[in-house]
């Protein structure tokens, strides 16, 4: 028996090191209108400008260029239902190899398109009735290809927990971070980065009130299946969180917080007008948290991670309209 746990903050140095000029160091942005609204500092760490638009590419590439470069040239496989698809794609690119996507077919045609941009080849199920990582698994195992799940794995979470360690390098002590929660890559890789740097920030993550699978299964102390979640935001929709994710969650996320799908269009909306910039609805997910109150008390120092920005032009208007 070990107390080790399964992601450190090592880990994710070794990560930043790894990934350092392939992926982006994203911009930390700041409104004055936010911080009236808010009540507080928020600092906006926005992964829309990450490379395929979305924190994905970190823990895609970290996972992926570590594989045997035999391995490598089989070729890699991924399941997700969008910014993890366009990751691993890039990721496969980067390295000279090929990728085999499973997507949802109900995926946003912008998000399909870019992975097919990618050189990726995809493969579609439905996510109503499919159990993607069964598929997804038998897909890979029956092509020979290293299958890089969107969460599941430790050289993902450490991957993703680099965009909180460069917001936190780069504007100093937080009270607070606040990150979306799907699968619970992002914030157990982003809450292993900020408690290993700073044991009083507190760490809240971010759901679709229909999708509060996280929040249950904290609350309940065990995972908690619900139905597949139907929601604006669809990198969050998942039914039950990972395995690995929760058991580093547990222990790490201090809260949970659920937002309605019209909170976070008004949350898109007010980042377009202030901001100029475009969230995706799951990227937009924490801001909304802030933005209607579902967060509280407000601390002084409020870091965000805006995870993504994979939205078409005409989804987005109706979203936002």
């Amino acid at each position: 028996m070990t107390n080790t746990p399964p992601v450190t903050l090592d880990d994710v140095r070794d990560a930043a090191a790894r990934i350092k000029g392939v992926a982006h160091r994203t911009p930390v942005l700041r409104s004055r209108t936010i911080d009236a609204l808010v009540g507080a500092e928020v600092f906006l760490k926005c992964e829309n400008f990450q490379r395929i638009g979305a924190f994905k590419f970190r823990g895609a590439y970290n996972a992926a260029s570590r594989l045997a470069p035999e391995q490598v040239s089989k070729g890699i496989a991924a399941y997700s239902s969008g910014n993890h698809a366009q990751a691993v794609a890039l990721a496969a690119q980067e390295l000279g190899t090929t990728a085999v996507i499973l997507m949802p077919e109900d995926t946003p045609p912008s998000k399909m398109d870019a992975t097919a941009g990618y050189g990726a080849e995809i493969v579609t199920y439905d996510r109503y009735t499919g159990d993607r990582v069964a598929i997804g698994e038998a897909l890979a195992a029956d092509r020979g290809l290293a299958l890089i799940p969107p969460y599941e794995h430790p050289h993902v979470i450490a991957g993703q927990g680099t965009a909180a360690l460069e917001l936190l390098e780069e504007v100093g002590d937080l009270d607070l971070l606040v990150t979306p929660v799907g699968g619970g890559g992002l914030i157990a890789g982003s809450a292993t980065a900020a408690k290993g740097l700073s044991s009083g920030i507190r760490v809240i993550g971010v759901e679709p009130e229909a999708g509060d699978d996280t929040k249950r299964s904290l609350e309940a102390g065990r995972r908690v299946s619900i139905p597949v979640p139907r929601t604006i935001a669809d990198g969050l929709a998942a039914d039950i969180p990972g395995e690995l994710t929760f058991s580093i969650n547990r222990r790490l996320v201090d809260e949970i917080a659920l937002v309605t799908d019209d909170q976070i269009r008004e949350a898109m909306r007010l980042a377009f007008e202030r901001l100029k910039i475009v969230i995706e609805p799951s990227g937009a997910a924490p801001l909304a948290a802030l933005l209607s109150g579902r967060i509280a008390p407000v601390p002084r120092r409020i870091g965000v991670i805006v995870s993504g920005g994979n939205i078409g032009a005409r989804r987005f208007a109706e979203l936002s309209a």
